[in-house]
């Protein structure tokens, strides 16, 4: 007899499925180590045709600056025009869709998957996170699962977002908390070119 962890019995069924997706996630940590080996090459063309080639859709004119971190390529959707920050980790186990315009700093998190503390297996729970359109997210910002961050919105360097940010608010701190609202609201510019080697 076979048993899980937790020392349930498993069927042939279950054992075969816990097979399958120990291959998948094998599979999926290779992919993961490719990309990370990628984001090292000074060279932003060559990165984006291989985060391409890996899933990651990537908006025209974008960039991903050096030693970004991704967990699941498959469902990250980056739009045009957008600036991912050196050492960013993006999670894409569940949708993570980046609008046009957005500036992401260095070593920015966006997470979309955590545990619930709640659970006695302490199982991972999933959530899909948004940023839209011409969103600033500053250095070491830490975005967890479910968020949506609204048109036009700041998040202020340091900050761990755990709920919605309203269009053109500025948000800080440990919760991020409002602390002031964006006066330009007829946004229409664009972040410009990528330096060829960064």
């Amino acid at each position: 007899m076979i048993k899980d962890k937790d020392g349930k019995a498993l069927t042939m069924g279950e054992v075969f499925g816990k097979i399958v997706n120990r291959i998948k996630n094998i599979w999926l940590e290779l992919i993961v180590f490719k990309l990370h080996l990628a984001g090292c090459v000074p060279f932003h063309s060559y990165r984006k045709l291989i985060y391409r080639i890996f899933g990651i859709k990537i908006g025209k004119g974008s960039t991903i600056h050096m030693k970004a971190r991704f967990y699941d390529p498959r469902n990250i959707v980056i739009g045009e025009d957008t600036i991912v920050g050196e050492g960013a980790v993006l999670d894409g186990r569940d949708k993570l869709l980046i609008g046009n315009h957005v500036d992401i700093a260095t070593d920015v998190m966006i997470y979309n998957s955590q545990h619930d503390v709640n659970q006695e297996n302490f199982a991972a729970t999933n959530a899909p996170v948004k940023i839209e359109d011409y969103v600033f997210i500053g250095p070491r910002v830490i975005i967890l699962a479910g968020v949506t961050i609204g048109r036009g919105a700041i998040v202020g360097a340091g900050a761990v977002v755990t709920k919605d940010v309203p269009p053109y608010a500025i948000v800080g701190g440990v919760p991020a908390k409002i602390i002031g609202e964006r006066r330009n609201k007829d946004l229409h510019y664009k972040l410009g070119r990528a330096r060829l080697f960064r």
